[in-house]
């Protein structure tokens, strides 16, 4: 059961807010292995992994006509919560388009900046046993937004060697149609490289194991961009004696299920909400079916007693969770004073759930405290901003003494000259 702290001190936030350790050194070596195997073998090694680790013989990573009939078997209901998230998900991206301002800095000077679709993205989905096609939703929205001209999905086959339904039925949605049967390291790596089937991109996004996480961040290192430093899920609680503690217990068990190495925090200035919420948790604990990766998870986990909410904000501030709920009273204006976290559930009546699937904002979000310098996924995730300036003779002439000034006083004599041939032509 998750551990309870009472009014700890600031020195000791560092050490009581760690997250579960997540040490690559274990399996470095063999996911470097990997990835040097399909830089040289392409197709081939891909076909070893995928019967080594999916323990299914693929001939043809692509999905053929046949194949994609598949999406049609899925429930109606489903199908219509997949159109809905689609929806709110475009609706949401679409609205964080820019319009291109062209500013006049000086007479005769005028910068502005263009957003430029990034060419290739490779969309990696985490399938098999758990087919996350909400996470394609999550993606693939933005990547068509933006315009992207090639969109690979790369997805872990299940074990009768086909792709999950929904994951189909979602790509048919969005209208994405290059979908590979291929998970792991491996994915990454052909992505990354390219190899007879699979086509080189230009980034990476995507959530997965820690086979996956590895892959991506040594992968990093060799050029390719990714979408932002990945680790174990978890949630964050603020909560005050108006909250009520039996949507705390499901909102920190949704996200101690995603796995055992989870991590789920409940911060509050109410003893009575910390013995409601832990009799609530044993309680709704015995009807999950993954009660036992859940049960890990909160051994991870912990819930701590604060004088004020005030000093629980500058402690979670500090935590910078991926998701925090804060079910208080005051929740939209405490929710003013967060500064660090990937993304904010505001009030008793905003589940996390809601943003993992459907209420429109992304669920790609920073982990393991990296929300203090990164966002999550947007549209501007998928995008290149390009600078522009166009000088008139007159701007140049109003711009010249400066540049050639601050040149000159750097020792770059070049760049003043660049300058001054053009005052005096």
């Amino acid at each position: 059961m998750m551990q309870v702290i009472k009014y700890p001190l600031r020195k000791d936030w560092d050490e009581l807010l760690k997250r579960p350790s997540q040490n690559f050194d274990s399996i470095k070596e063999k996911v470097q292995s990997i990835i040097n195997d399909v830089k040289q073998y392409g197709d081939e090694a891909l076909k070893k992994y995928s019967k080594q680790f999916d323990e299914v013989e693929i001939n043809n990573f692509g999905i053929d006509e046949n194949e994609w009939k598949a999406a049609d078997t899925i429930d109606e209901d489903l199908k219509n919560a997949i159109k809905t998230s689609i929806k709110n998900i475009t609706t949401f991206h679409q609205s964080q388009r820019e319009e291109i301002k062209k500013i006049e800095t000086m007479p005769g000077v005028i910068c502005w900046r263009k957003s430029i679709a990034i060419e290739k993205v490779g969309l990696y989905i985490p399938g098999g046993t758990a087919p996350l096609f909400s996470t394609l939703i999550m993606l693939a929205v933005p990547a068509m937004l933006a315009g992207c001209k090639e969109i690979i999905v790369c997805t872990p086959p299940q074990k009768d060697g086909a792709i999950h339904p929904a994951i189909l039925y979602t790509a048919k949605q969005i209208g994405v149609n290059k979908i590979y049967k291929l998970g792991g390291a491996q994915a990454i790596a052909g992505m990354t490289f390219g190899t007879q089937t699979i086509n080189k991109v230009n980034k990476i996004f995507g959530p997965g194991n820690q086979y996956i996480t590895c892959a991506k961040m040594l992968l990093s290192a060799e050029g390719i961009a990714i979408d932002m430093p990945a680790g174990p899920s978890e949630v964050a609680v603020l909560a005050d004696e108006t909250a009520n503690a039996k949507f705390i217990a499901a909102d920190l068990l949704s996200q101690a299920e995603h796995g055992k190495d989870s991590q789920v925090i409940l911060v509050t200035n109410s003893e009575a909400i910390i013995n409601q919420t832990k009799r609530y948790i044993e309680q709704q604990l015995n009807d999950l079916s993954r009660k036992e990766i859940a049960t890990a998870a909160l051994l991870n986990s912990r819930i701590i007693l604060v004088n004020t909410l005030t000093k629980g904000i500058d402690l979670l501030n500090e935590y910078a969770p991926e998701h925090l709920i804060i079910a208080c009273k005051d929740a939209e204006q405490l929710a003013e004073k967060i500064i660090n976290a990937g993304s904010v559930f505001i009030g008793n009546y905003s589940p996390e759930s809601a943003g993992d699937y459907a209420s429109g904002t992304n669920h790609t979000l920073p982990t393991n405290s990296f929300a203090k310098a990164f966002s999550g996924v947007s549209l501007d995730s998928f995008l290149k901003k390009i600078t522009f300036q166009q000088l008139t003779k007159e701007g140049l002439n109003n711009i010249f003494s400066t540049v050639q000034l601050m040149a000159n006083a750097e020792g770059l004599q070049a760049h003043a000259n660049a300058v001054t041939v053009r005052i005096k032509n």
